[in-house]
């Protein structure tokens, strides 16, 4: 059981940071110094898909590390 939970744990891990890596957020380092000006958008799309999967992967990630913690 604890070994099914700790590949599954590193299977998400991946996924988690490949969504990240993935996602768009502005034209990078030029932005964050106020190189643009472009105001909130919102996600659309693959975008928001990639978004959501980010956010359940890390849902995910946090159960079963509890639950690795229980076991």
């Amino acid at each position: 059981m604890q070994t099914a939970i700790l590949i599954s744990l590193i299977i998400l891990s991946v996924l988690t940071t490949t969504f990240i890596l993935l996602q768009n957020m502005g034209s990078g380092l030029g932005a964050s110094l106020g190189g643009s000006s472009a105001g909130y958008q919102t996600r659309r799309g693959m975008e928001s898909v990639i978004h959501k999967a980010t956010i359940v992967c890390g849902i995910l990630i946090g159960i079963l590390s509890l639950t690795y913690l229980v076991i």
